[in-house]
C-alpha cells in the first residue's frame, strides 16, 4: 500500500519578487514550519498565490527541508496605446480604459478594457468591431499595452417594419421611434445607426403612443433585428398587439371617509364620457382632486382610480376614490450626482419638503419635473425606509448633461435674400437653472442683436423673471427709409390655470425713423421722422393645450395681449393683439390640419398716434406669397410709393401637411396652404401733393405648396406661393426657404 508523501520544511524561500515583499507571498502560502505538510497543502498554497492576481507565473518546489516559492510578478504598464481606430478618437476610448501607465498589468483587466472599447463601438453602430489587447515587452519588467481595433462597417437600419398593426400605418409608427431608417442622407444621419440599447427605448415610445390613444392592452410582443449577410445592415421588425381602443364610460368620485365632502372633490373631475381614454388625463384629474385636499388642509389623503372594464362597449368606467393614506412622513431628500447644478434648483421641483406627509404620486410628478428641466442625462428618484417605520428618505440621483448650445438658423426669400441666425444659449447658467442667451439675426436689410436673461423661479416661486436688451437696424429693400429700434424690457410670468399663463412686461424703447428723401418720400413719413421714445407697460395671457398629452391628436393655443406704449413721450397708444391657433391630426395621424386666426389694433391715447415704425406690416410670416412691407396702405402719389403699414390687421392661415408616398427615410412631407389677410387704417392720410392715401380694408389672398424636408442640417421648409387676390401696387414673393438647426 502506497502512503501519501508528507513534507517538513524548516525554511521557506521566496524568489523573483521585486515590488511585492516576501511576507505577502508567505501570507498567501500559509505553510507551517517544522510541521508535516501534505502534497495537497502544497497545491492549495500554489492556488492561493496564483489567485492573488499579483503574479504572472508561480512555482512551489520542495527542496529537502526548504520550500522554494518562485514567482514572476506581472509587469508594470509603461504606456497604453490604441491602434486601428478611425471613427472614435483616442481621447474618448482611453477614458473607458481602467489600465493605466505605471499600474500593474493583468490580463483580466486588459480583457475587460477591450470589452469596454467594443461596447463603445457597438453604441456607435459598429456591431462587428473587435478589440484585441496585446503587450509589447520592454526592459525592467515593463510592457506597452496596445489595443488593436478592427472597426468594421457601421450597421444601419436598412428597414424598420411592423407586424400586427392595423390602426396605424408603418409610416406613422416609424415617426414615433427614436430609431430611423437609413435614407439617401445616411452618411450624415446618426439616428439610422442600429444601437441595441435604443430598441428598448423605442418599445417604451410605442407603448406610450398607443396607451395615450386609448389602447390600454397594447404590447410590443418582440423586436427581431436580423443582420444582413454582409453584416452592415439590420432589418428591424416590431411585432405588436394593438388591442381594442377604449373610451371613458361612467366617471364618478366617491369617498371612504365620512368627514370628506365628496361632492367638492367630484367637482374637480374634468372628464367627459366618450372621451378617448388616456392615463395622462386620469393622472391630471387625480392631481386636481388631491389639490382640493391640500387647499382644505387635509393631510394623508390620496385619490385612487378604480377602473371597471367593459369590453363589449369598449369603455372604462373610472371611480376616483378619496381615501386615507398611511401616515408616513418625508424624513429628508438626498440629492447626488449634481456636480454643476445647485441643490436648490433640483429641490424646488418638489412641492414636498422634509417633514411633509409622503405622497408617492407627488414624488413621481417631481421626478418628471426634474427630467423636464433638460439639464441631466439621467434622473433616478427612489424612496427607501427612513430611521423609523413612519418615515421615508427620497433619493435623487442625477447625471449632468450639456446645457449650452450654439444654434444656427437660416432663411431665404426673394426680397430679403439670405438670412442668418446665430444664437448662443446657456440654459443652466452657473448651475442656477437660469437662462442666458445672445442672439444675432441678419438679412440684407435687417440686423438684430439681443441679449436675454431668464430666472424661472424668481423669489423661489413659480414666477419667471426675464430681462432683455435689444437693438434692431432695418433698411429693407421694400421701403426707402431706415428704422433703428433699441429697448430694454423686464417681465414676470406665472401660471393662472392648468393651461393658462399670464405675462407682464415693463420697459423702455427708442425708435428712430431716418434717411428719408425730402423730395421722393411721402409727406406722411416726413412728418413722422425723428426719434420717438417712452416707457411701455403690458400683459399677455396665453392658454395652450398643444403638447399637453390630454388629446395628442389635437390642441389649441389662445393668446391675448395689450400694452400701453410711449408713456412719457410725444405719442402714447395702446397695442392690442389676439390670436387663436388650432390643429388636429386625421387618418391615423398622417394628415395634420392647422388654422391660425390673428389680428391687432393700435388705439391712440395722446399725440398724433402711432408712427409708421410702430404700425403693423404684413409679410411672409402672416401672408405667404407677399413680400415684407409689400401689402397695405401706400402713398402711390409719392415717387417712392412708400409703404405705411396700418393701425389694424387681420390674418387667417389654413394649411395641411401630409405624406405623398415617398419613403419616410427621405424625411419629406408635403403641404398646401391658403392665406388671406389685410392691414389698414392710418391716423394721417394726407399724402404727396395733397392726394389722400387709401387706407381702407382690402383683403389679399394667396395659395401655395410647401415641401417639408427633415435633414441632418435641420428642418427645411420650402414655400411656393401664388398671390390670387392682390392690388396692382402690391409686391409679391413666390418662394421662401427657412432653416433651423442646433449644434
Amino acid at each position: 500500500m502506497a502512503l501519501a508523501q508528507d513534507f517538513r520544511f524548516s525554511q521557506v524561500e521566496v524568489n523573483g519578487n521585486l515590488r511585492i515583499d516576501a511576507a505577502t507571498v508567505l501570507s498567501f502560502a500559509q505553510i507551517p514550519r517544522d510541521q508535516p505538510v501534505s502534497a495537497g497543502q502544497l497545491n492549495d498554497a500554489f492556488q492561493r498565490i496564483q489567485a492573488s492576481g499579483l503574479f504572472e507565473e508561480v512555482e512551489v518546489l520542495p527542496r529537502g527541508n526548504t520550500l522554494q516559492i518562485n514567482v514572476r510578478e506581472f509587469p508594470t504598464i509603461n504606456r497604453v496605446n490604441i491602434e486601428g481606430n478611425r471613427s472614435l478618437d483616442d481621447e474618448l476610448l482611453l477614458q473607458l480604459v481602467e489600465s493605466g501607465s505605471r499600474e500593474v498589468y493583468t490580463p483580466e483587466q486588459a480583457v475587460a478594457d477591450a470589452e469596454s472599447i467594443t461596447d463603445a463601438y457597438r453604441q456607435a453602430g459598429r456591431m462587428s468591431a473587435t478589440v484585441t489587447p496585446r503587450i509589447i515587452r520592454q526592459s525592467d519588467n515593463r510592457v506597452d499595452l496596445v489595443f488593436e481595433v478592427t472597426e468594421a462597417r457601421v450597421v444601419e437600419n436598412e428597414r424598420i417594419s411592423f407586424v400586427g398593426n392595423q390602426v396605424y400605418s408603418d409610416r406613422r409608427l416609424r415617426r414615433v421611434l427614436a430609431t430611423k431608417q437609413a435614407g439617401f442622407l445616411r452618411q450624415f444621419v446618426r439616428s439610422d445607426t442600429f444601437i441595441e440599447d435604443r430598441v428598448e427605448f423605442d418599445r417604451q415610445l410605442l407603448t406610450d403612443f398607443y396607451r395615450s390613444r386609448g389602447y390600454v392592452d397594447f404590447q410590443v410582443l418582440s423586436v427581431a433585428p436580423q443582420l444582413s449577410q454582409e453584416r452592415d445592415a439590420v432589418f428591424l421588425t416590431f411585432n405588436v398587439r394593438e388591442g381594442q381602443q377604449f373610451r371613458f364610460g361612467e366617471v364618478t368620485g366617491t369617498s371612504e371617509l365620512a368627514a370628506i365632502d365628496v361632492a367638492e372633490y367630484a367637482a374637480a373631475i374634468d372628464i367627459d364620457a366618450g372621451e378617448v381614454y388616456s392615463p395622462e388625463l386620469v393622472d391630471r384629474n387625480i392631481e386636481r382632486m388631491e389639490r382640493v385636499a391640500l387647499e382644505n388642509g387635509e393631510n394623508f389623503i390620496r385619490v385612487t382610480p378604480r377602473v371597471t372594464r367593459n369590453d363589449r362597449a369598449g369603455t372604462l368606467d373610472v371611480e376616483f376614490v378619496v381615501e386615507r393614506s398611511p401616515r408616513v412622513f418625508v424624513e429628508r431628500i438626498d440629492i447626488e450626482g449634481n456636480a454643476t447644478t445647485l441643490d436648490r434648483v433640483i429641490r424646488r421641483q418638489f412641492d414636498t419638503v422634509e417633514g411633509d406627509p409622503f405622497n408617492p404620486r407627488e414624488i413621481q410628478r417631481s421626478a418628471d419635473r426634474i427630467r423636464a428641466l433638460g439639464f441631466f442625462e439621467s434622473v433616478d428618484v427612489d424612496t427607501r425606509q427612513g430611521p423609523t417605520d413612519d418615515t421615508v428618505i427620497v433619493d435623487v440621483d442625477v447625471e449632468e448633461g450639456s446645457t449650452g448650445s450654439l444654434n444656427f438658423g437660416g432663411s431665404y426669400s426673394v426680397d430679403d435674400g439670405i438670412g442668418l441666425l446665430i444664437s448662443l444659449v446657456e440654459r443652466n447658467f452657473l448651475g442656477r437653472g437660469q437662462t442666458v442667451a445672445l442672439n444675432w439675426n441678419g438679412t440684407d436689410g435687417d440686423q438684430t442683436l439681443t441679449a436675454r436673461f431668464i430666472e424661472p423661479s424668481f423669489l423661489e416661486r413659480d414666477l419667471a423673471f426675464s430681462a432683455s436688451l435689444g437693438v434692431t437696424e432695418s433698411d429693407s429693400s421694400n421701403r426707402d427709409f431706415d428704422v433703428r429700434d433699441a429697448g430694454l424690457d423686464f417681465g414676470l410670468s406665472f401660471p393662472v390655470s392648468e393651461n393658462g399663463r399670464l405675462a407682464t412686461t415693463f420697459g423702455y424703447s427708442s425708435t428712430e425713423l431716418s434717411d428719408l428723401d425730402p423730395v421722393q418720400s411721402s409727406p406722411i413719413l416726413l412728418r413722422e421722422q425723428g426719434t420717438d421714445e417712452g416707457f411701455e407697460l403690458g400683459y399677455t395671457y396665453t392658454y395652450n393645450t398643444r403638447g399637453r398629452g390630454l388629446d395628442p391628436t389635437a390642441g389649441v393655443r389662445l393668446r391675448f395681449g395689450q400694452s400701453l406704449e410711449g408713456i412719457g413721450g410725444d405719442n402714447t397708444f395702446v397695442r392690442t393683439e389676439a390670436s387663436i391657433l388650432g390643429e388636429r391630426s386625421f387618418l391615423s395621424e398622417d394628415i395634420i390640419l392647422r388654422g391660425i386666426l390673428e389680428g391687432g389694433v393700435l388705439s391712440s391715447v395722446s399725440g398724433d398716434g402711432p408712427r409708421t415704425p410702430s404700425r403693423f406690416f404684413l409679410g411672409s410670416n402672416r401672408l405667404r406669397g407677399f413680400s415684407s412691407f409689400g401689402v397695405g396702405p401706400r402713398d402711390l402719389a409719392a415717387p417712392n410709393e412708400d409703404a405705411l403699414g396700418g393701425n389694424k390687421y387681420v390674418s387667417l392661415r389654413l394649411e395641411t401637411r401630409f405624406p405623398l408616398g415617398l419613403p419616410e427615410e427621405y424625411g419629406i412631407d408635403f403641404g398646401v396652404f391658403w392665406d388671406t389677410a389685410s392691414v389698414w387704417d392710418l391716423n394721417d392720410t394726407d399724402g404727396f401733393n395733397g392726394v389722400p392715401v387709401d387706407d381702407s380694408l382690402i383683403l389679399r389672398s394667396s395659395v401655395g405648396i410647401s415641401v417639408f424636408w427633415t435633414t441632418a442640417l435641420g428642418p427645411l421648409r420650402f414655400n411656393f406661393s401664388e398671390a390670387i387676390r392682390k392690388e396692382d401696387f402690391d409686391i409679391t414673393n413666390s418662394f421662401d426657404l427657412t432653416l433651423s438647426t442646433q449644434f
